[in-house]
């Protein structure tokens, strides 16, 4: 019999209790017709200490899969930044190639190739990143996810930073090497006979819907003729500076993040 039990010191101890006795006692005296008692066995017991896991090893067990999970979870900033630099490159990159061919041959791409372009590279890109960095490719998603809480503030500036500068490098690739006869095509600014108060509203509602791919298109297809658009700050500076053209730019620096702030503030209301 083994009996297990925990002492003030919290250590278990084991008690073994050790019996015997002779096959004789217990036989039936099958003579007599009864059965005889059987003598009192010999009983000893022997105590042994068992301690702890943790005082044995010094340290708390923890389990395998939460420290699977939390290592998993550590990703260091510049490899966030990393990934967000690269992503935010081809996006806009394949936006202002886009563009350009589009512009090139006559409207060729039409609205609807040049929004379904940036959708496809959203989608692209936030499968291929979305576990290294969240996928924000935008200043405007950092500023949203960093002031409720999604996002650490330290992280903010770097995130914002690298997908500025992803943005440079994309628009003056895309200037040297499709060398568009109106290096303004790039950019965006508001279409002629379109107002500051109608441009805003267009670039502010950009990230309201929650289905990210999805709300670039259908803001491309409504905001294209009036805006660009651009919906996004880093494409923003990215054309502007490698082009010169900075009419109306306060829009498309104001307008995305707080856009995407409501809609982001808008979704975690309404989440079970």
């Amino acid at each position: 019999m083994v009996m297990v039990s925990s002492s003030d010191e919290n250590h278990n101890q084991v008690a073994i209790d050790l019996c015997s006795a002779s096959p004789v006692d217990r036989s039936l005296s099958a003579a007599a017709g009864g059965s005889t008692t059987p003598r009192s066995p010999g009983f000893s017991m022997v105590v042994v200490p068992v301690e702890s896991p943790e005082k044995t090893t010094g340290k708390p067990q923890t389990d395998d899969h939460d420290q699977q999970q939390g290592r998993a979870k550590e990703v260091p900033l510049v490899k966030k930044a990393a990934a967000e630099f690269i992503g935010t490159f081809i996006l806009v990159f394949t936006v202002l190639s886009t563009v350009v061919m589009d512009a090139r041959h006559g409207g060729a791409e039409t609205l609807v190739g040049v929004a379904a372009s940036a959708g496809l590279a959203v989608v692209a890109v936030v499968l291929s990143v979305v576990h290294i960095s969240g996928s924000h490719l935008n200043p405007a998603v950092s500023l949203a996810m960093a002031a409720l809480g999604h996002l650490p503030p330290a992280h903010l500036l770097p995130y914002a930073a690298v997908q500025t500068a992803a943005s440079l490098a994309a628009a003056f690739l895309a200037k040297g090497v499709y060398r568009p006869a109106r290096p303004a095509v790039m950019a965006t600014v508001p279409a002629a006979g379109v107002g500051a108060g109608e441009a805003f509203v267009v670039e502010s509602k950009e990230l309201v819907a929650i289905a990210i791919a999805a709300a670039i298109m259908m803001n491309a297809l409504v905001g294209g003729p009036s805006t660009g658009p651009s919906m996004n700050p880093a494409r923003t500076i990215g054309a502007a500076v490698a082009t010169g053209e900075y009419r109306q730019m306060w829009i498309y620096l104001v307008a995305p993040p707080l856009g995407a702030i409501a809609g982001a503030a808008t979704y975690t209301l309404i989440k079970p």
